[in-house]
């Protein structure tokens, strides 16, 4: 069952495995690729017989292409399939870390198996407070997923336009360089994107207030106004981009120039990154020994060696498998304020988490509920990420029509699409990758595939997933993954003239400070989130009916007027 890429992707995200396309609605991971609360246990496991049946007969040829016309995990970014369609040696927007590694192919029958295999089969809940503690991660407040796909779509914007993709579709010319810069924030800047600044205040940056809360600025049919149209994919990334927003103009109000505003609310969103999402992620000891600190700021990775470190490429190894850890770390439901859970993605006409609309009244985040917040008691049911495994949530194996077109040949899982997408990428096989690092390599026996089909080797977004299981309790990726999740992100941030490594490397936000620091320092936290429901006044409800202005929009998916901005 071979997925062909949607032409018309613009770009891509290897956290949420979207596409952004202007022709489709912009529905992401978290706000579009979760089936409807009341799916039944049994709706999500339908595709197991048919994968064993397929795991059984081997099938040499792949049928026919589906039929795709949604955005999520179909297209790839541009460029991704360079390995696989050009040369496996060549550096563009996107290359291969081992560049001497053969593609892993095994059948498709056998990645359809493996992709039923991994429903945990768990229904989502009314109330966090039921979470099954031990799909949850201790240290990993569920808001972190989310900051990585906030990093995510900054590290993949593509803004090259138009008329230079369709001319170099393959980006081995014309593309942006990873940097870690906020684009999705700032676009082109006050002058190349003023639908982004506030006409009134020189400098800021736009934001909408109602219902006593802090919105993107939007326009007539509810689209947003973003350097990123993914950042609006579901409300929950979208109020993280709005503290980015705020802490910008939060330096303003300081006295700051633009750029001085723009460069102190970058480099905090770098030390961030470093000092406290990718500890967290891969572990201190292994962010520590890959950068050198000795009135400078080096990196000393050995993978991740760009040839041309002007513009440095993306590894396919890790926007195609390592990145994607974050799928198995998704909750089906989220408590957005006290007694307030809220399925990721509910039936029609009931309320869920989907973007592409203004933030509904009630729909606001209690960032208590998603991070430490310093100087707050925490929720006894915090949204905690599920732990790292091979395990993931019932609803991302019947992804609704908003994200895949209900044809017979639709693929509804998206284990699947991300296994199927990886042997079209042209991936390495994970004890491959692990050999390459000087590292044992986990057996197929230890990983639990045990046909003989797959001739020993296992599809690299697996093998992290298990090796993180196995070696780390799930808590953070193992020694393969956290490798290449760390020398990548690193490796990028070394290579940025702007990045703080460079212009300031004795930047150095105090100690301890995390993403919950850093929404009090943008003065984004909602005052309502101090406020404690009394545990009486907490009613039991199921999920809760739209009011008529809080209906999805599907017409909100691109911005009026900001084709200076966003490309098709």
């Amino acid at each position: 069952m071979r997925v062909e890429p949607d032409s018309r992707a613009a770009g891509g995200c290897p956290f949420s495995g979207a596409g952004a396309s202007r022709e489709v609605a912009r529905r992401g991971f978290l706000a579009g690729a979760l089936a409807m609360a009341a799916v039944p246990v049994v709706g999500g496991l339908a595709g197991t017989a048919r994968a064993e049946a397929l795991a059984g007969t081997e099938p040499t040829a792949a049928p026919d292409a589906p039929a795709e016309t949604a955005a999520h995990a179909v297209g790839d970014p541009r460029g991704a399939e360079i390995a696989a369609r050009v040369d496996r040696t060549l550096e563009a927007r996107f290359g291969l870390m081992f560049k001497d590694l053969p593609p892993f192919a095994p059948t498709d029958g056998l990645l359809l198996w493996l992709a039923a295999s991994m429903n945990d089969g768990k229904a989502p809940l009314t109330d966090v407070k039921d979470s099954d503690v031990a799909f949850d991660n201790p240290g990993m407040p569920a808001g972190y997923i989310y900051f990585g796909q906030f990093v995510d779509h900054d590290m993949t914007l593509d803004k090259t336009p138009l008329t230079h993709r369709l001319q170099d579709p393959m980006a081995m010319r014309n593309y942006d360089t990873p940097w870690f810069d906020l684009g999705s924030v700032y676009g082109k800047g006050i002058k190349g994107s003023p639908e982004l600044y506030d006409p009134e205040r020189y400098g800021y940056l736009r934001v909408w207030a109602h219902d006593d809360l802090v919105d993107l600025p939007r326009d007539d049919v509810g689209a947003a106004y973003l350097g990123d149209p993914r950042n609006d994919e579901n409300l929950i990334v979208a109020q993280l981009h709005t503290v980015f927003i705020r802490l910008h103009n939060r330096f303003m109000d300081q006295g700051m120039t633009y750029a001085q505003a723009r460069r102190q609310t970058r480099w905090h969103y770098q030390w961030l990154i470093v000092n406290d999402y990718l500890p967290r992620i891969v572990g201190r000891d292994v962010v520590s020994s890959l950068i050198k600190r000795d009135g400078t700021i080096t990196f000393t990775g050995t993978f991740y060696r760009p040839e041309h470190p002007d513009n440095p490429y993306m590894p396919i190894e890790y926007s195609g498998a390592a990145y994607r850890f974050g799928h198995s770390m998704i909750r089906a439901e989220y408590e957005m304020q006290d007694g307030h859970t809220v399925p990721i993605f509910g039936a029609d006409g009931f309320e869920d988490l989907r973007g592409n609309r203004p933030i509904p009244h009630d729909l606001w985040c209690d960032w208590n509920y998603f991070f430490d917040i310093p100087g707050l008691e925490p929720p006894d049911d915090r949204n905690m990420a599920r732990l790292i495994d091979t395990q993931l949530s019932l609803p991302l194996f019947t992804l609704p029509s908003t994200v895949v077109a209900p044809t017979a040949k639709a693929i509804v899982a998206l284990a699947e699409r991300n296994l199927l997408r990886g042997k079209r990428l042209g991936l390495p096989c994970g004890q491959d990758v692990a050999t390459a690092m000087g590292i044992t390599p986990l057996t197929n026996a230890e990983l639990g595939l045990k046909q003989p089909g797959w001739e020993g080797k296992a599809p690299l977004w697996y093998y992290v997933l298990k090796e993180a299981e196995l070696l780390a309790r799930g808590r953070k990726l193992g020694p393969v993954g956290g490798r290449i999740v760390a020398e990548t992100i690193l490796g990028i941030m070394a290579l940025d003239p702007e990045s703080y490594f460079n212009l300031k490397p004795a930047f150095q936000w105090q100690e301890k400070k995390t993403i919950g620091d850093l929404i009090l320092l943008a003065d984004a936290l909602d005052p309502r989130s101090r406020i404690v429901q009394p545990e009486d006044e907490v009613e039991e409800t199921g999920p809760l009916p739209l009011e008529p202005e809080e209906e999805i929009n599907p017409e909100a998916t691109s911005p009026v007027g900001s084709d200076n901005l966003l490309t098709p």
